[in-house]
């Protein structure tokens, strides 16, 4: 009699008790992520001092967009430890959606606090590495957020390869957030961040946008791995 069962290798050759420490140490690891996004907003918000001056504003819109916003609106697809799992697939994409436009609205405006307050000081445009991969990585996220509503659409725009489409969405989601957290490490090399934080602390700073990173591509990457076939 053959059977034909699909699964991913995630997790394959363990034993039980091997297997539920792999369990809980994702739970840990996404919990971890989500208070590590949350609470690296809260402190760029806290050392950017919003109102003192025009580019307060941009790190304060960038980190909520892309640290926060960005970071949440993953990870609310974990299937452990997700604040969100009492929702449902299509509640859970309504909130995805509602946070990725937070993303967009938000990117744009932190450019636009940033473009003038390089007019009203006279610094040139484009100037470093961290606004030529932050324009990049506007212009993905605005692309893959026009993906992501042809996928909501799908019907309107009678789309008939589902599956292929959310693997697409997927694939280049995790792209435009490699490239959020690239432009947000970059940031800790700009003389503004230098000088307002220091010595050890700036390398902790260095390494949290790393940690939601590492989580956010172990999700997408076991959630779309491609599935083998076992027969018996």
């Amino acid at each position: 009699m053959r059977t034909d069962v699909e699964y991913s290798p995630v997790g394959e050759g363990l034993g039980m008790s091997e297997f539920w420490l792999y369990v809980w140490m994702r739970r840990v690891a996404v919990i971890a992520a989500h208070v590590t996004s949350f609470g690296f907003t809260i402190l760029i918000c806290v050392l950017s001092q919003p109102g003192t001056s025009l580019f307060s504003w941009h790190p304060v819109c960038m980190s909520f967009s892309f640290c926060l916003c960005m970071t949440e609106g993953i990870l609310l697809f974990s299937t452990e430890s997700s604040p969100f799992c009492f929702k449902s697939r299509k509640g859970k994409v309504r909130l995805h959606w509602f946070l990725q436009a937070l993303v967009v609205v938000g990117g744009a405006t932190g450019l636009g606090f940033m473009v003038a307050n390089k007019r009203l000081s006279q610094h040139p445009h484009l100037a470093s590495w961290h606004s030529l991969l932050g324009v990049g990585t506007l212009v993905a996220t605005t692309l893959q957020a026009a993906c992501g509503l042809c996928l909501l659409c799908r019907d309107l725009l009678n789309i008939s390869s589902h599956a292929r489409l959310r693997l697409y969405h997927a694939t280049c989601g995790l792209l435009a957030y490699l490239l959020a957290t690239s432009t947000v490490v970059l940031a800790m090399f700009t003389d503004w961040f230098q000088a307002t934080v220091k010595g050890l602390l700036w390398y902790v700073f260095l390494l949290l946008p790393l940690f939601p990173a590492l989580v956010v591509m172990n999700q997408i990457t076991n959630a779309y791995l491609p599935k083998k076939k076992i027969t018996t």
